[in-house]
């Protein structure tokens, strides 16, 4: 992931703020079609886009066909940045979520995903069945209606921000205005 390569070259880190993408989405999902009825969406334009980007930035990308609620995931994933494994578990949702088309509201799903980047099966299900990091989750949220994001991922640095998935060179960009030390 680009992220990455700016964190090896910058003196930056990264904070994951959770969005309230779609939370009125169902525990099994919807249709993409059943997300956006009644506005004028082209569906198959918007995912041809989004593959393109995904191309150009070296990204997995499946056919999305449906999606599925992330607020557990967004809890888990507060829970998993508690013990060192936040990236990890990130990039395993993306992947389960923009690749496979896996459930990410699931608990089950979830389970897999926590055990495949290394964290104890009985802790994460203790996370999600107590729902211990709900108020994290809502702070971000918070926090995000506050910047005024209205889309994921956004990426903020001193109150400048770019919205969407951005090539590698508009990232650079954003980290230069904000004069971040390079390493090395």
């Amino acid at each position: 992931m680009r992220i990455e390569e700016l964190k090896k070259k910058n003196e930056v880190q990264v904070r994951w703020v959770a969005f309230p993408l779609h939370p009125e989405t169902p525990e099994d999902g919807q249709t993409l079609e059943e997300l956006f009825a009644g506005r004028p969406v082209d569906i198959e334009g918007m995912k041809k886009h989004l593959r393109k980007v995904a191309d150009d930035l070296g990204l997995p990308l499946g056919d999305r066909k449906k999606t599925f609620n992330s607020r557990l995931a967004q809890e888990l994933a507060k829970w998993a940045e508690s013990q060192g494994k936040g990236d990890a578990f990130h990039a395993a949702v993306f992947r389960a979520y923009y690749v496979d088309e896996k459930n990410i509201g699931k608990v089950d799903e979830l389970i897999k995903l926590a055990l495949s980047v290394g964290l104890s099966e009985e802790e994460a299900r203790h996370v999600l069945e107590s729902r211990a990091f709900k108020k994290a989750v809502d702070a971000d949220w918070s926090r995000s209606r506050t910047l005024g994001i209205t889309a994921v991922p956004t990426f903020v640095m001193s109150g400048q921000a770019a919205v969407g998935f951005q090539p590698y060179d508009v990232l650079e960009q954003l980290v230069r205005t904000d004069q971040v030390k390079k390493k090395g």
